[in-house]
């Protein structure tokens, strides 16, 4: 799903603002991985499971990224960058299977929970 030079002007601009307001100063990120795996989700679960998949993946990734106790900061970009990359693979993973399938399919059986 690759936006065209307006639409990647208005992301960058509100990525810009939203990141001010939520105090994230040193955030980077991959625009086109994300736009990518919500249009996926959209196109194999419904609609609205875009917005619940890019945030499920962000919070997943920002969890396995991990926070430094002793600063109160987040790991480094490369380390946030994988977390993320990994959580997405997931994500696209469990998109090819649709509403209906993949593990959750059988419940909690077969997984590390």
């Amino acid at each position: 799903m690759t936006a065209n030079d307006n639409e990647n002007q208005i992301l960058d601009q509100w990525s810009h603002r939203l990141a001010q307001a939520l105090q994230l100063l040193d955030l980077d990120f991959d625009r086109e991985l994300i736009l990518d795996l919500a249009g996926e989700s959209a196109r194999s679960v419904t609609h609205a499971a875009a917005p619940i998949t890019a945030l499920m993946v962000g919070y997943a990734a920002g969890r396995a990224a991990g926070t430094s106790t002793a600063t109160g900061s987040a790991g480094s970009k490369e380390a946030s960058a994988a977390a993320v990359a990994q959580a997405a693979d997931v994500a696209f993973r469990l998109c090819q299977d649709g509403a209906d399938g993949g593990p959750s399919s059988k419940g909690w059986a077969d997984t590390a929970q």
